[in-house]
């Protein structure tokens, strides 16, 4: 078999479990507040990001991976005469796949791939690599296997609010503020041909009722949905919306496998609190 490394920026937001499972390796974003520097999914949660800015109105500025983070985490392994696949959150949201890129140019044997997606919309394509792995494809092919797959997987959201949406610029004032008073809760798609994101549904009223409607349409809207798995991913929220999220979705379809995970700080400081997203892939 190959001596394949599978590596992922850590927005792909898999769980230790599967992350295990997988035999995948992550790489985190830096988060920072204030003057504070953090490696996401290593000494900060969401909820720590969620409490700064309730307290002291600080919001989180998050950096990419730049080329020599990525160059001194992949050269261990070219040196042990490895191959390393490393799957990035999409181009057009940060910097990282070109930083990627550049670093695996002057390492012969990294083959980087940009996932046109983001958050479990990335750890569906993560998985799919680690499928391919042990079919014993080579890594030239895993990649060129994955280019055709990423059109496949269909990641979304729906927002409780846009506060951090406009704190950090994504969106208008006067939008922020009549969602809030509509109790509008939109829903925010990501274009899996590119990776950038475009809104979708607006639902009024309780987020209970938000998200079952939201969940509804979404699965409604495909006749040939890969019942394999589907991720619910939320960003911090309470138990019981994650069980209507996981009964609705059991009444409609018959997933082998559904898994819960919580979002990065990367994803989390984007979307803000009591986020929830789906993603799953199409045959």
């Amino acid at each position: 078999m190959n001596k394949i490394i599978l590596s992922a920026d850590s927005i792909c937001d898999l769980n230790q479990e599967l992350i295990k499972d997988h035999n995948v390796n992550t790489t985190p974003y830096t988060i920072i507040i204030g003057e504070n520097m953090y490696k996401d999914n290593v000494d900060i949660s969401p909820s720590d990001i969620y409490k700064a800015y309730s307290e002291n109105k600080i919001l989180p500025k998050t950096t990419s991976i730049n080329v020599g983070e990525y160059y001194d985490y992949f050269k261990p392994w070219i040196d042990d005469g490895y191959e390393v696949i490393h799957i990035t959150l999409a181009s057009v949201l940060t910097s990282s796949y070109n930083n990627c890129t550049l670093a695996a140019e002057a390492l012969d044997g990294v083959y980087t791939l940009d996932s046109q997606n983001l958050s479990v919309g990335t750890g569906l394509l993560v998985i799919k690599a680690a499928e391919l792995i042990k079919e014993g494809l080579s890594a030239k092919e895993i990649i060129e296997e994955l280019e055709k797959h990423r059109e496949k997987i269909h990641m979304s959201f729906i927002l409780n609010t846009l506060d951090f949406l406009h704190a950090g610029g994504r969106c208008s004032k006067i939008a922020s503020l009549g969602s809030n008073i509509l109790k509008i809760k939109p829903v925010i798609n990501v274009d899996n041909s590119s990776g950038s994101m475009s809104l979708g549904n607006k639902y009024r009223g309780s987020l209970d009722r938000s998200i079952l409607r939201y969940i509804k349409n979404k699965l409604s809207t495909y006749d040939n949905i890969n019942e394999e798995r589907i991720f619910i991913v939320h960003s911090g929220i309470d138990e019981s919306y994650i069980e209507i999220a996981k009964n609705t979705i059991s009444e409609m379809m018959d997933f082998k496998e559904i898994h819960v995970t919580t979002a990065s700080c990367t994803i989390s400081s984007h979307c803000g609190p009591n986020t929830l997203g789906i993603s799953f892939e199409t045959k």
